[in-house]
């Protein structure tokens, strides 16, 4: 298995260790409902360094974006970033990723871990506009620090004014002694924060800083399992579950991230656009239990009467809610918020209403 500048970390801390996109990685220390809830009321720490990152650069780096990704990056400014994603040709999606703005001519693209490989294939195949690109996943570490309090405990290690990057922004600066720091006020969480993308080398020291300033907050790692009921409280998607090849993301309520701006010839724009203007006939929908019990990826989801009409992607029970709550495609006609929708777990079948995410508020 990979290894991240952390991996020694996490074992000495007893961390549950197992293999996550071919890397060896944390998915618990103090338990998920304890790591859960200190990203909710404090600050927790996320060693995200398996994430893949291309750079995208020379004079055609936006044309090529624009042709392979679904958003409209032309919108972007040196500073910002974008969620976006790869669709492929029959509409489905390749992969969910962020586009960073770095400087002219000069974009950073930030993929799933368990699609380096596959996205990069995907990338190089469809450069038709001869970009330069550069796959900088083994150079590049990332840590993720969320919570209400993350940003103060950062400011500590920084010159650069915190309060000065705005939500999907980023800088580049000093931090804990370390240069050339990517700073982003993005994560994958909804409980605030910032993700630092840094050279490998300078992992450890980073590290020990960030737990040392923010020691007086109770600052904690946390690993994978929390990141997974942390987002899906937020009603994120998980690539994988959420999205796939099959899903396009019309389906998947990416409507907001799939722009048909004039001159944007992108891969599958005409199926997405036929999609967008005559409906499609499931969606992703997000659901609470109201009976007990904890829906699991892969239970059918039925109507009244028991005929199938979805399948759960996510699920889990909610540390805040204390209830089951859940993602998945559903006919669309049941897609309405309101709904009244049966979860089948082992046999029994779970009523469940379909809401609005986010879960948590």
């Amino acid at each position: 298995m990979k290894t991240t500048p952390f991996t020694d970390i996490h074992i000495g801390l007893g961390a549950k260790m197992h293999e996550f996109a071919g890397y060896n990685m944390p998915i618990e220390y103090s338990g998920i409902i304890d790591e859960h809830l200190t990203v909710c009321n404090g600050a927790g720490v996320f060693d995200v360094s398996h994430m893949g990152e291309f750079w995208v650069k020379g004079p055609n780096a936006l044309a090529f974006i624009q042709q392979v990704t679904s958003n409209d990056a032309s919108k972007l400014t040196p500073g910002k970033a974008q969620y976006t994603c790869f669709p492929n040709e029959e509409g489905g999606i390749v992969d969910d990723l962020l586009v960073y703005y770095y400087e002219p001519e000069k974009y950073m693209l930030v993929v799933n871990a368990a699609n380096i490989e596959k996205d990069w294939n995907w990338c190089v195949s469809h450069n038709s506009v001869g970009a330069e690109l550069e796959n900088a996943s083994d150079n590049m570490a990332q840590l993720a620090i969320q919570g209400p309090k993350a940003t103060e405990i950062l400011q500590r290690l920084t010159p650069v004014d915190l309060s000065a990057i705005p939500y999907y922004s980023f800088t580049t600066g000093e931090f804990a002694g370390c240069d050339r720091v990517i700073i982003s006020n993005t994560g994958y969480t909804g409980a605030g924060g910032f993700e630092l993308y840094f050279y490998p080398e300078d992992g450890r020291k980073i590290w020990e800083a960030i737990f040392a300033a923010g020691a007086p907050e109770g600052i904690k790692p946390v690993g994978l399992g929390a990141r997974d009921t942390l987002r899906l409280e937020m009603g994120f998607c998980l690539y994988g579950n959420d999205l796939d090849d099959t899903t396009s993301p019309i389906e998947a309520g990416l409507g907001w991230i799939t722009k048909f701006a004039d001159g944007k010839d992108f891969t599958a724009r005409a199926i997405l656009e036929k999609q967008k203007a005559e409906g499609v006939s499931r969606k992703l929908c997000a659901f609470e239990l109201i009976d007990k019990g904890v829906p699991r990826h892969g239970y059918e989801i039925v109507d009244a009467e028991g005929n199938v009409i979805g399948t759960v992607t996510s699920g889990t029970m909610s540390p805040l809610m204390k209830k089951g709550i859940g993602l998945g495609y559903v006919a669309a006609a049941f897609a309405r918020p309101g709904t009244e929708v049966y979860i089948r777990v082992r046999n029994r079948s779970l009523k469940a209403v379909v809401v609005k995410a986010p879960f948590r508020k």
